[in-house]
């Protein structure tokens, strides 16, 4: 099997501030006179694992534990402070809620919008425009603005376009908490179809029977270190028996 998600000894750091300032202009102002501390925040230390083709990799931890970060180092939204992050292949990221969405656009607008961020053309995204409203159970809301959707519709419009065909990498971040039960299962037959055609997928979920339904591997991360990494089933055990 060929590789398809490496990553190798990555850590992250931000700097946090030690106190609230209201505006980048104040925030500045005070560095510059040495009235306002900057703290080091490790987010992820010394992450290491590999994905090969056809993995699904479900990354479970508390909140703060590091699992967005690490999301968005593979996505290419962050660059590591140490260590090495390789993909190989496209990368369909589902990261944040309405991310690549203009919320005055209408959803009609926001397809062709979001097909072109994730570097398709407009004449493939035509193609598959229909299918997409149609996944999306959105027909009647084409040129209704992103604005005035639900959380809940804005997803599932998300998930429809990153999964029309098959990426390379599917990635997505707790994307599924916000859909209704109907469109979770249908979601889910549809995540099932790519990792079966071939893609590599890493998931975030806080639930455990959604990883250990879907996912071959699981990564347990806590407080930004590697608290466990295996067999969905095993890690996923661990973790819900850590909290009992």
């Amino acid at each position: 099997m060929s590789v398809s998600v490496r990553v190798d000894h990555v850590s992250m750091m931000f700097n946090m501030s030690s106190e609230k300032v209201d505006s980048i202009k104040e925030y500045l102002i005070r560095v510059l006179k040495h009235k306002i501390s900057v703290q080091p925040f490790w987010a992820l230390q010394d992450i290491s694992f590999e994905l090969e083709k056809g993995d699904a990799l479900g990354v479970v931890g508390l909140n703060g534990s590091g699992k967005s970060t690490l999301l968005k180092l593979i996505s290419g939204i962050l660059k590591p402070t140490s260590g090495t992050v390789e993909t190989y292949g496209s990368i369909a990221p589902l990261i944040e809620l309405g991310a690549g969405f203009d919320p005055e656009l209408s959803a009609r607008e926001n397809i062709f919008l979001n097909g072109a961020v994730l570097g398709y053309s407009r004449e493939y995204m035509a193609q598959h425009y229909d299918e997409i409203l149609k996944f999306a159970e959105l027909e009647d809301f084409a040129d209704i603005a992103i604005k005035n959707f639900s959380s809940g519709m804005t997803a599932r419009l998300g998930f429809a376009i990153a999964t029309m065909n098959v990426p390379d990498i599917l990635i997505l971040d707790e994307i599924l908490s916000v859909g209704d039960y109907k469109f979770q299962e249908k979601s889910f037959a549809r995540m099932e179809t790519l990792i079966h055609s071939g893609a590599t997928m890493l998931f975030v979920s806080h639930s455990t029977s959604q990883i250990e339904k879907l996912c071959t591997k699981a990564l347990w991360l806590d407080k930004g270190h590697v608290r466990m990494y295996g067999p969905a089933q095993e890690v996923c055990q661990a973790y819900e028996g850590a909290w009992e």
